[in-house]
Order: C-alpha cells, then structure tokens, then sequence
C-alpha cells in the first residue's frame, strides 16, 4: 500500500468514526427530549431518587447479569470470518473489563489492528408503574418513555477497547397532596383545615469514557466520567378558613451537584475445552465512595396562586440562601458473579448456552446530602441468568437468541426502618437485522441487532405503606460497522 493510499485509507477510517459520532449525538438530541419524563413514584423522594437500570438491554433479558459476562473471544474456530460462527456485539458498561473483547482481528506477526467492529449502542424504556396501599382497592398507574443510554464503543487493538457514553442513574419525580383537619390541643375540637402538597424533580446522570485490556485470559478496565444531577424539592402548605386569610407557604431546596466518577472492574477466563468453545468466566467491578459538589438554593417564603394561570406569586420572601456550597457522598459499591458458557458448536451440530449469578451491594449507609443522612440504607441483590441460542443454520428463527433471569434482595430506601424488599423477573430476546446491501448474506453476515427485554419488578410488600409494581420493556440497538479495514490492491 502507497503512502497516498495510506493517507486516503486512514482519512476514511476517521470519517467513519465521526459519522457515528456525529449520529450518537444526534440520537442523543432525539432522546433528551424525553430524557426528563416524570414518574409520581413518593420512594423518589429520598437519597438519589428511583435507580435506573445498570446494565445494557441485552444483560437485563438475564436480570441484569455483568460483572462476569462480555463478548466471546475472537479465537479459531469461534471467529466470524468463517462464516459458521455468529456472536451479538454489545457494550457491557457496567464493567470496563469487558472493553477488551470488542471484535478485533490483528495483522499477522504483528500487534497492528488488520479490522474490527465499531458499536454504537442505544437503549429506550417504556414503563408502567403502578403504586398501591394496603388494604385499599384504589391505586395510582402511569406510562413513561425514558431514555436508557447511549454508548459508542470502538476497537483499537485487538484485546483493547474504547468507550464513550452517557446515561441516566436516578429520576426524581413525585407530586402527593394531603388534605387534614387541624384541631385545638388543649379542647380537642377543630380550629381549621389545610391542603399540603409534597413535590420533586430531578435526577443523575453519568458521561463516561472507559477502556479495557486484555492480557491472554485476564481483563481490566476502568470508566472516568462526569456525574451530574439536581433534586429540587419543596413543600406548599395551604390553610382554608373561612374568616381568617391566611397566606399559603413554600418550602422549597434546589441542589445541582456534580463531580468526577471512576469505576473498574476485572475478568478472567478458563477455558474447558481445547477449542475454547465451553468456559467459565469471573468477574468483579466497584467503586469507591465519592465526594461531588453541591450548590444550593433555600427559598422558605409566602405566596399566592394566580387566578390567570394557576402559578405562584411571591408575596414575602421569609429566608432566602443562593448558592449555598456543599457535598453529596456518593456511596462505594461492588459487584461479583459467575458465568458457565457454552458457545454453539457447528462440528458437532448443537445450540450453546449460558448460566450465570451475581451479587450487588452498596454502601448507602454513608449517604449524606450537604451533611444530612436520609432514609436510605446499605442494600444487595442477588441476580441469576441464563441464555439459549438455536444451532446455528441458514434461517432467521436459528440466528436469535432467548435469555431469561430473576433477582431479588433489598433497595436502598428504608423508611421508618423498613426495609423495602424487592425482587423481579426478566426476559429477553435478540433479533439480527439482515444485512440490506447483500442480499446473498443477508443472514449470514449479522452486522447490527435488536435487543428486547421485559422485566417485572415488585417493591415492597403489605408491610410497607405502598407497594410498587413495574412493567418495563426495553429496547436496544446496536449497530455495528467494520473499523479500520485494509483493503488489498492489485
């Protein structure tokens, strides 16, 4: 190759990475306009708000297993350049030690890149939420579209990869009246009623950048990154009396906070069998705990409704604090599981699958918001998944894969020193899209995918004043596109 086709050939290569990057954004501007969709969730109301899913689509069909899983080794037999082999790209970014199995080929006798996949992954989520007391037939139900994540992940040698992204990790929203009567301390009989409505908004967000590396069948990884978010949170407290007009109340906290985010995580692979198609994986991940700016506004003041469009008018600022300076602790967490993979076999004609367990703890004992503990405590989860996948022939329905899981443990929210169980069950399903540009590989030749799952999630139990149930389905595209080829010239 000449030094001009060199040139015309790397210009090409960055083209191609800018123009996923140029449509990652653009995705990105899609999503952000539902990025802020509100539940009425009252649990939101503490520490953080209501969690988002940490893991990719494609690991939540399994519950959400991670810290051991990443793509399969591009090795032999199991290489999709035969043509035999099919594997599902996917960016597992809960641990950055799976970076390092991006498909990626090698020249040979040297350590250059020859080609690899770039991935440019983004997830949506519709959810029903449903809120109920015990004992009382009456309950709250909602529908929301939320943004889930968006990853761009890149190959730059084989056994080491890149990543970009950026996701939501809480969501803050709740409006909740009460309407009491008031009553004399001293005769017992009522003086007065009021109207007090508890409201909030906000949530977190995390724009990282991660890479991992392999060295034989160790891996490790680490993701850097912003995390950012907001909890407005106020109280507005109406008197109604007859005779007396009395002016209704605000108490209202506006917190942005903010601050640098790093996590890692490992994996190590043992092979059982000599052509590396059965194997057991382990992996961990986890972060410290950290320290993130906070400012603060403290409005305590008086006001009016409108009577042209319902909103507020100051009438008496009683305490007024802008940009009070603070911190937010961030908890450490951990992650550890297991997987046993089989991956499918064409020689001897059969299907490959996977089991897995992992286990999530994090330590929200140590939670604390400008040096204010909240009702949140150290939480776990145990999760177990399983993955099937067809033998692989020439037709669609042998192409798919089928995944399913269940977890349960503790969320991090106890109220009155409650703990509030939860526990869940999952599904998955991945659908190849043919490649359009060769109709003659149209299924042979799986290049992009569609990752569905579906999760019901229950939170709380009688013994808790409401429970939740959650149905959400997801779904993820990941597209992929060779990175990197060199092409050979006569």
């Amino acid at each position: 190759m000449s030094n001009l086709q060199r040139k015309l050939f790397g210009f090409k290569q960055s083209s191609r990475f800018f123009k996923y990057l140029l449509v990652a954004i653009g995705l990105q501007l899609i999503v952000s306009g539902f990025i802020n969709a509100q539940d009425n969730s009252p649990y939101s109301r503490f520490g953080l708000g209501d969690q988002h899913p940490g893991t990719n689509i494609y690991n939540r069909g399994m519950a959400g297993l991670s810290a051991a899983y990443s793509d399969p080794r591009i090795d032999g037999i199991n290489d999709p350049r035969n043509g035999a082999y099919k594997y599902y790209p996917s960016i597992n970014f809960a641990n950055p030690a799976s970076y390092s199995r991006f498909y990626a080929i090698k020249e040979v006798n040297t350590n250059k890149l020859q080609y690899g996949k770039m991935l440019l992954d983004v997830g949506i989520n519709f959810t029903n939420h449903g809120l109920h007391e015990a004992n009382n037939p009456e309950s709250f139900t909602s529908t929301n579209l939320f943004f889930s994540y968006l990853q761009l992940g890149v190959p730059l040698k084989k056994n080491w990869g890149l990543v970009f992204g950026l996701r939501p990790l809480t969501t803050i929203g709740y409006k909740i009246d009460r309407n009491e009567r008031l009553y004399d301390p001293n005769t017992g009989s009522m003086i007065d009623s009021a109207k007090t409505q508890f409201s909030g908004e906000g949530g977190s967000f995390l724009f990282n950048t991660g890479t991992g590396f392999a060295i034989r069948n160790f891996s490790l990884g680490v993701n850097v990154g912003y995390l950012f978010g907001k909890k407005d949170y106020g109280t507005h407290r109406i008197f109604n009396n007859d005779t007396v007009d009395y002016a209704a109340s605000n108490h209202e906290t506006r917190t942005n906070y903010g601050g640098l985010f790093f996590n890692t995580g490992i994996q190590y692979r043992i092979d059982l069998s000599p052509d590396k198609l059965r194997y057991i994986q382990l992996g961990a991940f986890g972060n410290i705990q950290h320290k993130l700016k906070t400012h603060s506004d403290i409005v305590r003041e008086t006001f009016i409704v409108s009577q042209t469009d319902a909103s507020d008018l100051r009438i008496d600022s009683v305490s007024v604090q802008a940009d009070v300076q603070g911190k937010l602790v961030y908890p450490a967490s951990y992650g550890a599981g297991i997987i046993f993979e089989q991956l499918p076999d064409v020689a001897r004609d059969r299907g490959g699958w996977l089991i897995g367990v992992d286990y999530l703890s994090t330590d929200w004992d140590n939670y604390k918001l400008n040096g204010v503990a909240d009702a949140v405590k150290t939480n776990w989860q145990l999760k177990v998944g399983a993955q099937l996948r067809p033998r692989i022939k020439n037709s669609y329905k042998n192409l798919l894969a089928y995944r399913a899981g269940a977890f349960f443990g503790d969320d991090y929210i106890y109220i009155n020193d409650q703990k509030l169980p939860v526990w869940g069950i999952t599904g998955g399903i991945t659908l190849p899209i043919a490649n359009l540009k060769d109709a003659s590989s149209r299924l042979r030749n799986q290049k992009s995918v569609i990752n569905i799952s579906a999760e019901y999630i229950k939170r709380g139990n009688n013994n808790n004043p409401i429970n939740e149930d959650l149905f959400r389905i997801s779904f993820g595209f990941t597209l992929s596109d060779y990175w990197f080829t060199k092409r050979k010239y006569d």
